[in-house]
């Protein structure tokens, strides 16, 4: 590697910026107020009178394959969402479909998920027609353990956990800014990989997301005993809408992993668990807007990541950070670059932001990890261009004024 490039280090004022993850501390954080946190912070329309709502994660529709009947969408409750049926999968984008299933993720399960990664070869790499572009691989940056606890130093980042035909799997995701529900964003943006399988595959099942996972950084041994203000301060987070780019459903591919990578963008619509009413900005006390016009890897003097990698050494239970200046990666030449620094950490990142230092100093996302290669050294995500803009737009849009 030229001494030129391993020589890159990130400007003071990213790391300055960066630790602007710390506008993560809310005014009523799990810490300044342990009995709200234990309650879940707010309290539910049933404390309050009222009843949950039992439709908690459908869409207003659902398609015409899936349940169409309250006898349909019990069995589906009770185990028929394991029905992996490549012929009745649910693939395109109108097709999004997660009915809420009380229970399903308690902590023993979320710790028995395995990380869902797009690894990706220097076959894959070679066999792209887009070496220009490509800046020379960057030199490993070791991952560091972020401050505990997490909800004083990055709140809004938090694990994505999902069913699969693999069985339960877990990404990483941020909490971001919503214009059509100013200060009251229920949106979380993530990887497309982490929702969809791309190409012939289709929707993913049981997506919840858990901001702050695992707050003080308990062993994994001690995770699923712990109390449930420790594991999800600030409760759990149903999906009841997905939105990905449609380059990723048609050109997605687990096995090959550079297939896709260059749009591998996806926001969630979540609602809490407990049905309870403040939103998730609100509940976490923070929330990062999106760049979509930010500049290109080789304008950036720095660029962080920050996830829950799962794979060995890892093991997910910890969240981590990396900072680096960033290079190119091209691995489709009709996309921009993607973002590629040095890096360290494993499957379970997907999904995690990689995030700049906005204007005003503070941090804001201009991508999402994606792909890395195994031994991990280097992560990647897209560009976040016109076509991200158009899936974030889309699902802000459809939920307008509903927080």
């Amino acid at each position: 590697m030229p001494a030129a490039r391993t020589a890159r280090r990130p400007a003071l004022a990213l790391t300055a910026a960066l630790a602007a993850l710390a506008l993560a501390a809310t005014a009523c954080g799990p810490d300044d107020a342990d009995t709200d946190a234990k309650a879940g912070v707010s309290a539910s329309p049933a404390a309050e009178g009222g009843e949950k709502d039992p439709g908690l994660g459908l869409p207003d529709e659902l398609p015409d394959d899936l349940p169409d009947s309250l006898r349909d969408l019990e069995g589906w409750k009770k185990g028929g969402w394991e029905d992996w049926d490549k012929d009745g999968w649910l693939r395109d984008a109108q097709d999004f479909v997660n009915p809420y299933i009380e229970g399903l993720w308690d902590t023993g399960r979320m710790q028995e998920a395995e990380d869902h990664h797009k690894e990706v070869s220097e076959e894959d790499l070679a066999s792209s027609s887009a070496r220009t572009g490509t800046d020379p691989a960057p030199a490993a940056v070791e991952a560091s353990e972020v401050d505990r606890p997490y909800h004083r130093h990055a709140a809004p980042v938090g694990k994505v956990f999902m069913d699969t035909p693999s069985g339960p799997m877990v990404c990483s995701g941020t909490v971001v800014k919503d214009p059509n529900n100013p200060g009251r964003s229920n949106l979380v943006a993530t990887a497309g990989h982490c929702v969809h399988g791309g190409g012939d595959a289709g929707w993913f099942r049981n997506i919840m997301f858990v901001p702050s996972y695992n707050d003080r950084g308990r062993a994994p041994e001690q995770v699923t005993g712990a109390p449930s203000h420790e594991v999800a301060p600030y409760k759990m987070w149903w999906a009841d809408w997905a939105q990905t780019t449609s380059y990723w459903i048609e050109r997605g591919d687990a096995l090959r992993g550079d297939a896709g990578a260059s749009q591998d963008f996806a926001v969630l619509h979540v609602e809490p668990e407990d049905g309870s009413g403040k939103s998730l900005e609100e509940t976490v006390g923070s929330a990062l807007p999106i760049n979509f016009d930010a500049p290109g890897p080789d304008e950036l003097a720095g660029l962080s990541s920050y996830g829950y990698p799962a794979a060995p050494p890892y093991d997910g239970a910890l969240m981590y950070t990396c900072t680096d200046r960033p290079g190119r990666l091209t691995v489709d030449p009709e996309q921009p670059a993607m973002y590629r620094i040095g890096c360290t950490m494993t499957g379970g990142t997907s999904g995690g932001g990689m995030y700049i230092a906005g204007p005003d100093g503070k941090a804001e996302l201009v991508s999402v990890n994606s792909i890395g290669p195994r031994p991990a050294t280097w992560l990647a995500g897209p560009y976040l261009g016109a076509s991200a803009e158009g899936v974030f737009s889309a699902i802000s849009e459809k939920f307008a004024g509903q927080g």
